[in-house]
């Protein structure tokens, strides 16, 4: 995949038509390389705009955001904090309220250009980020925070791709505690304007991934439990699935 993120998108577009395909048995891993960024955006939907200033004791300022020229972009996770389809998201252990944010995920090389989309469930920690917002990289960034996946669908495959439908659920004990729907139609900012200010004083020598934005907030009376499921489905990319888990406070000591 590094090396992948490092060809244009007319090379890479050459090789994967040219490649022999095999199938391979066993858990998908995340698609992201262990040298890839995963960065995300924020309040690019008005749904998400509208949940923040719930949330928040601060609301203007997800207002502004939402109406300004630069994007509210951010790093969200490596590939040692992320997992894959079928595998635990983690639940901060000192969070009060913790919500799914289903998410497409853009793949961009080295040279900007956009190759590839997935599927991202960016974990929050609802009441961290609400208490102030300068906590948001507490309430985004832990270990077990962020989900990719089932794979990397290749841009020239997906037809209309700014325009594909986003459905998500969780499941407690086999009943289905919340569920919506949105659409990439619905996003404030063009996949163009978002990369072009990553990119702005940046470099990304093996590409990067970024995460648009989520247009699906649970309301404020649903919070994840350990044991919940979590599903996230997209148009044409696939189906994402993560069992909930409890991020201890001692997580480093306990991984050796």
């Amino acid at each position: 995949l590094s090396d992948a993120l490092k060809l244009n998108l007319t090379d890479l577009k050459k090789i994967y038509e040219t490649a022999s395909s095999k199938e391979i048995n066993g858990e998908l891993a995340a698609p992201v390389a262990p040298d890839t960024e995963v960065w995300g955006a924020g309040v690019t939907y008005q749904r998400s705009r509208d949940a923040r200033k719930e949330e928040s004791g601060i609301p203007d300022v997800y207002q502004l955001v939402y109406e300004a020229d630069r994007p509210e972009l951010f790093f969200k996770a490596t590939a040692r904090r992320t997992v894959g389809h079928g595998a635990e998201v983690g639940i901060r252990a000192d969070a009060l309220t913790s919500v799914p944010e289903p998410e497409v995920a853009i793949v961009i090389n080295r040279f900007a250009e956009l190759i590839g989309m997935s599927i991202c469930n960016d974990m929050t920690s609802r009441n961290i980020e609400g208490e102030n917002p300068l906590y948001l990289s507490q309430a985004k960034i832990y270990y077990g925070s962020n989900s990719l996946g089932p794979m990397i669908r290749p841009i020239w495959e997906i037809f209309d791709h700014d325009k594909l439908d986003i459905h998500a659920k969780i499941e407690r004990s086999g009943s289905i505690v919340w569920q919506a729907e949105t659409s990439l139609k619905s996003l404030n900012r063009s996949f163009e304007d978002l990369v072009s200010y990553l990119f702005r004083c940046q470099h990304f020598p093996v590409g990067v991934l970024l995460s648009t934005g989520t247009g699906i907030v649970p309301p404020l009376d649903i919070s994840l439990v350990n044991g919940d499921v979590v599903t996230i489905a997209v148009d044409q990319i696939g189906t994402l699935v993560n069992k909930v888990i409890t991020t201890p406070l001692d997580i480093n000591d306990r991984i050796k």
